[in-house]
């Protein structure tokens, strides 16, 4: 009695027409009307079409270890396995070639989609009604395992479970964990909106933190800007799929994990989108709208080209932290001040830099000697971009003492001399950061390092602390 196992959602956390659709648009965003192209001419075409065009690393998908366990109790016992599945052929023959599990591979070809009714068939043609044992998980899978001896769901929503109830031969289901609302709160990342306390930045340096009007457009400010950094980063980590399985770290994010969809990210991504930019259009200045249309584009062209070019990468993620104080300066009708530029644009080069040297540190102490995966840096760069982003680090220092110098800093405040001493915090700050990096024992983001580091929260205060003293 053979046992037929499907691929999509049963053997694979994942999707491989989702999968390769987002290595396609990652590779050759510009040829994007291709797979409307495809579309055009069925699913069949549109399968045939990424399978030929696309490369994905078939070792590092999300496979499901509970399905694979079982196929090789089966297998043991001397039982044909079969992969049956409606992605196509090449791709599937990939996968059993990495696993070395299946006796034969059905799947689509350029004359037949391999799905529902068509796979029914086959099966049925080759082993007769009855004549199998199907493991599936799709509303797609109830006919198939209509003509199977026992069915075994993997995953099924509620309804399909209940449906495959009904035709008698459930043999068992399989129940991964289940995501939740821990995955999604990962999947927007919703510590890294701590990022967007930058916005009130400029309100502190006008010293209106008082104003209550103000406050409350900061604040729809923050959520606006937060939700559209979510939907980047739901995009991003869909492009990155490959990049973050290869990764020590990022593999376990929700989707590239398989904890979340694929299908489940492109739907959300552009619900958040909609809705930061709908809100900061009616209730925020329209400069405000400009600049978060204009940080989604330039993080756009990062997700898609930027993060791989030396150098460009970290000037670009400098550009982005920076264009959070922009932000602020357009939702509270300010004016944008030469300081707060030069300041914010040293020290966040220095950051991104640290974003860099920790992943290169992690590739040179594996012995990684080829460029690192996505990006445009080789482990032996590490000296020079520590050299680079400690040099940036200390020029925001003396763009912070040449602000505090300045003769129209000093008749801002009634005490400007108590400013001098957040000088050598800041100094103290990045000096440490970098030394902790030298280390490798920095966070793969220094911001979110930052606010769980007791050193630097500390340090934060007392930087405050200053500023208000002196007024």
């Amino acid at each position: 009695m053979p046992l037929v196992v499907d691929l999509d959602g049963t053997l694979l956390h994942s999707d491989l027409l989702f999968e390769t659709g987002m290595s396609f648009i990652r590779k050759e965003p510009q040829k994007i009307y291709k797979i409307l192209g495809w579309v055009s001419k069925g699913k069949i075409a549109l399968k045939q079409g990424l399978a030929n065009t696309t490369q994905i690393n078939i070792a590092a998908l999300p496979y499901n270890d509970e399905v694979i366990r079982i196929i090789k109790r089966e297998k043991d016992k001397g039982r044909t396995i079969v992969l049956a599945t409606a992605s196509y052929e090449s791709l599937a023959n990939q996968v059993a070639e990495h696993l070395q599990l299946f006796d034969r591979v059905l799947a689509t070809t350029s004359e037949s989609n391999l799905s529902a009714e068509n796979k029914r068939d086959l099966l049925v043609e080759h082993y007769g009604k009855g004549g199998f044992d199907y493991i599936g998980n799709a509303k797609d899978d109830l006919p198939v395992w209509a003509a199977a001896r026992e069915a075994i769901a993997v995953d099924p929503t509620p309804k399909v479970e209940r449906a495959a109830k009904k035709q008698n031969n459930l043999k068992s289901v399989i129940h991964s964990d289940p995501s939740g609302l821990k995955d999604w709160i990962r999947a927007i990342r919703l510590h890294q909106w701590m990022k967007n306390i930058l916005i009130f930045v400029p309100l502190l340096a006008a010293h209106q933190l008082s104003d209550p009007t103000q406050i409350y457009l900061g604040i729809l400010a923050f959520l606006f800007f937060g939700l559209c950094a979510s939907s980047v980063y739901i995009l991003n980590d869909l492009l990155d799929l490959s990049d973050d399985r290869q990764h020590t770290t990022k593999k376990y994010r929700p989707f590239a994990s398989g904890k979340l969809s694929i299908k489940s990210g492109l739907i959300a991504f552009p619900i958040l989108l909609m809705i930061a930019f709908v809100g900061a259009w009616y209730l925020l200045p329209i400069r405000f709208s400009m600049v978060l249309i204009a940080y989604y584009v330039l993080t756009l062209f990062y997700s898609l080209l930027l993060k791989r070019q030396m150098v460009i990468d970290v000037i670009t993620l400098a550009m982005l932290y920076t264009l959070r104080i922009i932000a602020g300066v357009a939702a509270f009708s300010l004016t944008l001040t030469f300081w707060i530029l030069a300041f914010s644009m040293f020290m966040f080069l220095s950051l991104a830099l640290v974003k860099r040297y920790t992943e290169l540190y992690e590739a040179k102490q594996s012995g990684q000697t080829k460029k690192t995966t996505g990006r445009g840096y080789f482990p032996n760069d590490i000296e020079m971009i520590s050299s680079f982003g400690a040099t940036s680090g200390y020029l925001a220092v003396m763009v912070l003492a040449l602000y505090v110098h300045d003769q129209a800093t000093v008749s801002l405040y009634q005490k400007p001399y108590i400013m001098w001493m957040a000088c050598p915090l800041l100094l103290f700050w990045i000096t440490r950061v970098w030394m902790i990096a030298h280390r490798g024992e920095m966070h793969d983001d220094p911001v979110v390092f930052a606010a769980r580091d007791r050193t630097s929260l500390v340090v934060g205060i007392l930087f405050c602390l200053m500023f208000w003293a002196a007024s």
